[in-house]
């Protein structure tokens, strides 16, 4: 059946990572090739670093979707890639990139991974994962405070500014196109478990 495509999406904070983790477990790691769409932020180090802070990182244009869809037909077609890196830190793309294998099961996970419709066209199966907007900003708050340096007044205003209206105009409206769609985030053991025993089913695996 070649390269089976999963894409997982949803706001931020809703537990994308979790779901991902546990499609992981599931499958094998080794039978696993993933893309994070956080690392797939444009190449800002020609800006300043003040002029990077100013940037709508919440807007499908902040994403360098051609680089991404070359890297996903890549893994489709059986090539390893390159994936960048991007620091959250500096608002901008490491030096370092991280190579990706190909593997059966290639899982794209992303806030706009079922936004693009020539992303959805190459996936099987299409996952939205949802959460409360208030459970959102809290896993947001305590993740950009605690490990990208920031601080919560610059969270807030990110948030009231970006991230919420581009959820409502972008991401919210991404979920009609899903599949399976998990709510209460990524720690709803039941939905989890009856996702994992389809994608089992569709690979064959029971």
């Amino acid at each position: 059946m070649g390269r089976f495509v999963i894409g997982i999406a949803g706001g931020t904070g809703s537990g994308k990572t979790t779901v991902t983790r546990r499609v992981i477990e599931v499958v094998g790691a080794d039978r696993v090739a993933l893309l994070q769409m956080d690392n797939y932020y444009k190449n800002q180090d020609h800006l300043t670093f003040e002029e990077r802070t100013r940037i709508n990182y919440d807007h499908p244009d902040a994403f360098d979707m051609p680089l991404l869809m070359e890297h996903l037909d890549a893994l489709i077609d059986g090539q390893e890639v390159e994936s960048p890196l991007y620091s959250f830190v500096e608002h901008t793309r490491s030096r370092d990139t991280k190579p990706v294998k190909p593997a059966p099961v290639v899982v794209l996970e992303g806030i706009f991974a079922l936004y693009d419709p020539d992303l959805r066209r190459r996936m099987h199966l299409k996952v939205f994962v949802d959460a409360d907007p208030d459970v959102r900003f809290i896993r947001r708050l305590r993740r950009d405070v605690d490990e990208r340096g920031r601080s919560p007044e610059s969270v807030i205003e990110q948030y009231l500014n970006f991230v919420r209206p581009m959820h409502i105009a972008f991401v919210e409206p991404s979920k009609r196109y899903a599949d399976v769609i998990i709510p209460h985030g990524g720690h709803n053991d039941p939905a989890l478990d009856m996702l994992t025993s389809r994608i089992h089913r569709i690979l064959g695996t029971e």
